[in-house]
């Protein structure tokens, strides 16, 4: 329940819950499983939007749209972790005194974060559909990511370096 609680914490004082974590021993599993948490979360949150296409399209069975993304989540995997390696590198342009461990701790924590969202936003596209209430719960997401992210940097790349 830890995770949950810190979840809830990020929406009111996400600084706070990233310098709880750094407090912590230094661990990249811990990392990796905050990534890991929020692609499946990701995954799970695709499945009413993927069981509206196969209504809308029987023809394409529900296996493969399951493995398809599956797949191309797994894929990002090397994605998040070269993003968060750049986004490091550009806070020194900005004197940033953080190093690759608090980019990744910034970047995951912040996916892992707003999975919830991501819930509610996958129940908006597979009950709704497009449109601009599935728009609206996107940017509301994308927003609060954001914002957990920026945070997040602010702490580990830019506070308490000497």
């Amino acid at each position: 329940m830890a995770a949950v609680e810190d979840i809830l914490r990020s929406y009111r004082r996400p600084r706070v819950v990233i310098r709880d974590h750094l407090a912590r021993m230094r661990s990249e599993p811990r990392l990796f499983s905050f990534l890991f948490s929020a692609l499946l979360l990701m995954f799970v949150a695709q499945w009413p939007a993927l069981a509206r296409q196969h209504f809308q399209t029987p023809d394409v069975p529900m296996p493969g749209l399951f493995l398809g993304t599956a797949l191309a989540l797994a894929a990002t995997t090397p994605f998040f972790y070269a993003l968060a390696f750049l986004v490091t590198q550009i806070t020194r342009l900005f004197r940033g005194r953080g190093d690759g461990y608090g980019g990744r701790l910034a970047l995951f924590w912040a996916l892992f974060a707003v999975s919830p969202l991501m819930l509610l936003q996958g129940l908006t596209q597979g009950m709704i559909g497009p449109g601009p209430q599935a728009n609206a719960v996107a940017a509301v997401v994308f927003a609060v990511f954001a914002v957990i992210w920026g945070a997040g940097l602010r702490v580990t790349q830019f506070e308490g370096r000497t």
